[in-house]
């Protein structure tokens, strides 16, 4: 890195669609790790062309983090918030569950919770990126409304560090963009340019 330059890296997901074998290891992880009740999926694994000989591909989503994230410019609370690293995190105790973050959310992160037979809604849900919330780091007020705050032990997220195959990637942008890069130079494709999605969604 050149002496006195800034990195402006960003944390990031990124799952390796040719690594990925669909085993759902870390949306339980996700699950088990934070507790989550029944219908609240922080994690998805959805599978691309679905019957299609030699053309499926599975992909671990969640929320991305976006640098420009839709979900916080539609809240009319303003409970979400961005952090100095690029993790997007929310309030659930300003949230009034009007669900505008869902609909504007290109990944589907935002959650309702259900809390009874007849659907009552309360504050949403979203992936933390195992990073908690607003509360005091690691107290019980935290962990009972965000989970676990792996990323204050110097831990990645648990759905990454769960992955059997390491397809779903979790860090600093710039050290993503690195392991993909060797990747594709391994399997002698040559260093692959930006995808359109991650340009427009994580700015570079």
């Amino acid at each position: 890195m050149t002496e006195g330059f800034v990195s402006q890296s960003r944390i990031k997901f990124y799952c390796d669609e040719n690594r990925c074998i669909d085993c759902h290891g870390c949306d339980v992880a996700c699950k088990e790790a934070h507790h989550l009740p029944v219908g609240i999926n922080r994690r998805r694994v959805i599978t691309l062309n679905d019957g299609i000989e030699g053309k499926e591909k599975s992909v671990s989503i969640a929320c991305m983090h976006c640098s420009d994230a839709p979900c916080a410019k539609v809240c009319p609370v303003d409970c979400f918030y961005v952090r100095e690293d690029g993790i997007v995190l929310h309030d659930k105790k300003t949230c009034i569950g009007c669900g505008y973050c869902l609909y504007a959310c290109p990944f589907g992160a935002p959650q309702f919770p259900k809390s009874d037979i007849f659907g009552s809604r309360g504050a949403m849900d979203k992936c933390t990126f195992c990073a908690g919330g607003p509360e005091e780091t690691h107290s019980q007020e935290e962990y009972k409304l965000y989970g676990q705050n792996r990323i204050a032990e110097g831990k990645v997220p648990v759905c990454a560090a769960m992955c059997s195959t390491k397809a779903l990637l979790a860090g600093s942008s710039d050290e993503v963009s690195d392991i993909i890069a060797q990747r594709a130079i391994a399997r002698g494709s040559g260093t692959p340019s930006v995808p359109y999605t991650w340009s427009k969604a994580y700015g570079g």
